[in-house]
């Protein structure tokens, strides 16, 4: 479902409406997915989720991927130890090619992958020791559910890192402008022919909540020691945050 320019969406059917665009508009970018977020990065996106998988701290746990796409961060996690991960994401072509990048991989054999939607996952309370996401939160149509399901999720001392873009700070805006609103889209267009998946990347963060206020949000949703570090010129962070041991009652 293509919403009017700009992406946004509104009314009562507007989260299974953004749901729906999002998933459609993932299924398309599949061949050329790898290789776009490469070149949009530098190659520093392999650097951002080795940092997100160390800082889960998977060694011997149960991890769980949310929006794991092609299979890149749940390999970082079964590479660092990771007794089993598993990868989950609501777009089934992602899961097709993440399936065949994993396979001849030496920690492929610990992945597991499950067709589910990041809002609503299919388990049981307090099943997973770490949970880990990268370039999720912007895509979700209702983040502070979301956050309060991935509290679910965890083990209690269980860590949740999420990576993602982040509104920059403001010295750096008029440097990272051009970028990311006008050489990201068009390059992204060019090389996957899907012009309209690369508009909505910057127009993402219009209602995304900043580095600060995201924190927050961790916080309200039950999680403690929430905190982030930017990287990329300060225009992506790695949020981190802790289920606390014992009960609490959401804010």
């Amino acid at each position: 479902m293509k919403p009017k320019q700009p992406h946004t969406w509104s009314g009562p059917d507007a989260p299974a409406a953004k749901a729906a665009y999002v998933r459609s508009m993932f299924a398309r970018i599949v061949p050329r997915y790898d290789l776009i977020n490469r070149l949009m990065t530098m190659g520093l996106d392999r650097r951002w989720r080795r940092m997100t998988a160390e800082l889960a701290a998977p060694r011997g746990a149960l991890a769980l991927d949310l929006a794991t796409g092609t299979g890149d961060l749940a390999l970082e996690l079964a590479r660092r130890g990771s007794r089993l991960v598993v990868g989950a994401d609501f777009c089934p072509d992602m899961l097709f090619a993440a399936v065949e990048k994993v396979r001849p991989a030496e920690a492929g054999a610990r992945i597991a992958f499950v067709a589910a939607d990041a809002q609503r996952m299919p388990f049981a309370d307090d099943t997973f020791d770490c949970l880990v996401n990268g370039f999720l939160l912007r895509n979700l149509s209702d983040l502070h559910g979301a956050l309060r399901e991935f509290h679910r999720l965890l083990k209690p001392g269980g860590r949740l890192v999420c990576l993602d873009l982040t509104h920059p700070p403001r010295a750096l805006r008029p440097l990272l402008w051009p970028w990311f609103r006008l050489a990201v889209p068009m390059l992204g267009g060019l090389l996957s022919g899907d012009f309209d998946a690369y508009t909505y990347l910057p127009d993402s963060l219009r209602t995304y909540p900043d580095a600060e206020r995201l924190c927050a949000m961790l916080r309200a949703a039950g999680f403690a020691g929430a905190t982030f570090r930017r990287v990329g010129l300060g225009a992506v962070a790695i949020h981190s945050a802790v289920k606390p041991q014992g009960r609490r009652q959401f804010n």
